[in-house]
């Protein structure tokens, strides 16, 4: 993947891959600064024919997460960033890749999953919950 233009989930163009790395790209950001980021393999897929690596996450994610400095970076750190290991939660509420589950949980709202769960529960009338519905009786 070495020289792969890499894309972000929002569309840009943000640079090209330096090396791989254990399960890590490292990339080398366009702009004049020439900025290097470690980004787990688990969020790029790779076309081979166009020599391109699209993320799944968001240039301004990967521009705030944790650089490489000295070819070097901090493993642990990365991970926690990218939400694959514990750590404090680092995503902005802007940010795209933020989820309108994160934004309900945040709101202290029940989570889909859940209320799916508990509206099929209802819908077929284990819970006991629900108005109970008797046809009407044809010897009236």
């Amino acid at each position: 993947m070495e020289g792969y233009e890499v894309i972000t989930s929002d569309e840009f163009t943000l640079g090209h891959v330096t090396r791989v790395e254990d399960d890590h790209l490292i990339v080398e950001e366009h702009d004049r600064d020439k900025r290097h980021f470690a980004i787990p393999l688990a969020f790029a897929g790779t076309d081979d024919a166009e020599r391109v690596v699209t993320l799944t996450v968001s240039k301004e994610l990967v521009e705030a997460g944790p650089g490489v400095k000295d070819a070097e970076f901090d493993r642990q750190a990365v991970a926690e960033y990218y939400g694959l290991a514990d750590g404090p939660i680092k995503l902005d509420p802007d940010d795209p890749a933020w989820s309108a589950e994160q934004e309900n949980l945040r709101l202290g709202l029940e989570p889909e999953a859940e209320h799916r769960a508990r509206m099929l529960q209802h819908k077929t009338g284990s819970s006991g919950w629900g108005r109970q519905i008797i046809p009407s009786d044809s010897h009236e």
